[in-house]
This record gives structure tokens, C-alpha cells and sequence, in this order.
């Protein structure tokens, strides 16, 4: 029997390039390994799910989600994985700009001993301002994280099935996966690919949605930030206490020194500015908290397409028939 590979593609506004994508993965896997491809519309703008639903009808191993709101990339992956039914599973954007003939050399590499594998790109055909974003998540995660070094990770990667299982566990409204990802499993790798020109349109990522992406990461897996906003504060404090020392020294040596008002508005300044960053630090923890406690749904799916029938709801049926057969004995 084949191998059998997923592949998750979530789409936004990618009316013009997602049948061209989902059409050279389905081309290109299915000489060698039994293929499954899940589209996910994360609400999009344009006429995005008509040419999904044709897809689908076209072909029985695509299925289709439509969700009910626009939840962003990392949720709409979310709702994709419970529906996977791969050995290997592929996570790729819908743009076209991922190559579907690099994934067997993700997979190729997955195989030699690796539970995730990543597609490194060194020539981004994206503008400056997107590289940028991308060069400061990636520092983010080394740091807070600690990715393995030598590894670079994108939005383009393959993993084993049971990362995907465990992935599955993962209740967090505002997911990031990656963060989640080095908590299974740090036996990652990387695999040197080329980068594509977009097939049609542009990224839909702005300065808003990257901020907020650096947030969930910064915040979601570390309680480093805290421990630096505790340092700052301490040294803060010190450097006060020193400063306060010196004024009063200062002042008994040579009583004719005037107050310095500009100095200490500037240093009121400071010292409140910091306040506030530390305060908003602690804000995003704890709104991050309260945002689990009320249990608020990473996704809501309003449409499926091609989608087995629910394994649980079956037996649960099954169960309440035989329940409804011993009564009736």
C-alpha cells in the first residue's frame, strides 16, 4: 500500500491561484503516495470557496472547509488537522509560491529521522517589509523559544502524524503552532528550497497582523518576558536608589546647585514609560488567561465538503441502537 499524505492549505482572497496550487500538489504527489488535500476558507473576500467547492466535486480526496469568520492562518490550520488522515502531514500557503515538487524533498528529509521538517529559503521573492517581519519572528523564536540552531523555519513544512495528534490537544483560542511544535518535539531540520513569485495578488499580512503574531509568540510559550520585565524593574530601582543617593550627596557638598527640573521630568518620563511596558506585558498574560478561562473557540466551521462521517458520532449511534435492541429483548 501507498504512503499517505495530507496536505493543509488554508486560502484567503487566493480565488485566482488556489485551483493552479491544488491542482500541482494532486499532480505531483499522487505518482508516488495516496494524497489528501484539505482547503480551508478563512472567510474569505473574494469568490474563493466557489472554486473550492468545485474542486471538491471534481475531486472525492479534497475536502473543503469554510469558517464562519475570518480566524487567521494558525486557526484555520487548526481546523484542518481534524480531519487528517495521512501518514505525513503538509502544511503550505495557497499563493503558489511553495513549490509542490519541493515537498518530496521535505518528506525525503523528514525520513532520514526527523519529526518536522522545514522549507529554508534563502531568496525571499516577498518585499522588504515582509522579510523584515519574518527576520524578527525568527529572532523572536530563537530567543524565547530556543529553536535549534541552524534551523530555519517557515510556513512551509511537513510532520510526522503524530505531531499533528498531539497538535490536536492544543486548546489555546489564539493558537500559534510553532510555539507548540517546540514543545513536542525539537528533533527539526531544515531543507534548502527556492522561493516563488506569487501566482496572483499580494500578501495579506499587514504591520497589525505581524504585531500580533510576534505578541502570541512572545507571550503563549515563555514566561521569559516576564522574568526580563522583573530584571528591568530591579535595575531600575537600583539605578534610582543610586541616583537619589547622589542628588542628596551633591546637594550637601555644594548647597548652591539648583533642582534640576529637566532632569527630573526626563527621568519621570522614563521611569513611566517603563511602568506602562511592564504593565502591558502583564496585560497580555492576563488577557490571555482570561481569553482561556471563557473558553473561546479557535474556529467555527459553517461548511464542509467531502468530509467522512465522524467516527465518534458513529459509534455513539451505533451504541445508542444496541442499547435500543437489549431494551426491546
Amino acid at each position: 500500500m501507498k504512503e499517505k499524505i495530507s496536505v493543509i492549505i488554508p486560502c484567503y482572497n487566493s480565488e485566482n491561484s488556489i485551483k493552479t496550487v491544488a491542482e500541482n500538489v494532486l499532480n505531483t504527489l499522487e505518482k508516488s503516495f495516496e494524497c489528501q488535500l484539505i482547503l480551508v476558507n478563512d472567510c474569505s473576500k473574494d469568490n474563493v470557496w466557489d472554486v473550492i467547492t468545485g474542486l471538491c466535486a471534481e475531486h472525492q480526496n479534497i475536502i473543503g472547509l469554510s469558517l464562519a469568520r475570518n480566524f487567521g492562518q494558525q486557526s484555520a490550520r487548526m481546523a484542518a488537522i481534524e480531519y487528517v488522515t495521512g501518514d505525513y502531514v503538509v502544511f503550505m500557503d495557497d499563493d503558489g509560491q511553495h513549490n509542490a515538487a519541493d515537498i518530496l524533498k521535505l518528506i525525503e528529509k523528514l525520513k532520514t529521522g526527523y519529526d518536522i521538517v522545514y522549507a529554508y529559503f534563502r531568496h525571499k521573492k516577498e518585499s522588504g517589509f515582509r522579510v523584515w517581519g519574518s527576520n524578527i519572528n525568527r529572532w523572536m523564536t530563537d530567543w524565547v523559544m530556543g529553536t535549534p540552531k541552524n534551523v530555519h523555519t517557515s510556513s512551509f513544512f511537513v510532520t510526522r502524524r503524530f505531531v499533528v495528534d498531539k497538535l490536536k490537544d492544543y486548546p489555546n483560542p489564539s493558537p500559534y503552532i510553532f510555539g507548540y511544535f517546540m514543545h513536542i518535539t525539537r528533533n527539526i531540520a531544515d531543507v534548502a528550497v527556492e522561493h516563488h513569485e506569487r501566482i496572483y495578488g499580494r500578501s495579506g499580512y499587514t504591520l497589525r497582523k505581524l504585531i500580533g503574531l510576534w505578541l502570541e509568540g512572545f507571550t503563549g510559550f515563555s514566561v521569559i518576558p516576564l522574568r526580563i520585565a522583573s530584571i528591568v524593574g530591579c535595575g531600575m530601582a537600583v539605578i534610582g536608589f543610586l541616583g537619589g543617593i547622589y542628588t542628596v550627596i551633591h546637594k550637601l557638598v555644594e548647597p548652591a546647585v539648583a533642582a534640576g527640573y529637566t532632569s527630573l521630568i526626563a527621568v519621570m518620563l522614563f521611569c513611566c514609560g517603563m511602568i506602562m511596558i511592564m504593565l502591558g506585558l502583564l496585560g497580555e498574560y492576563v488577557g490571555r488567561i482570561f481569553m482561556n478561562l471563557n473558553h473561546l473557540p479557535q474556529y467555527v466551521v459553517r461548511n464542509k465538503l467531502n468530509v467522512p462521517p465522524n467516527k465518534r458520532v458513529l459509534e455513539n449511534q451505533l451504541s445508542e441502537e444496541n442499547e435500543y435492541v437489549r431494551e426491546y429483548q
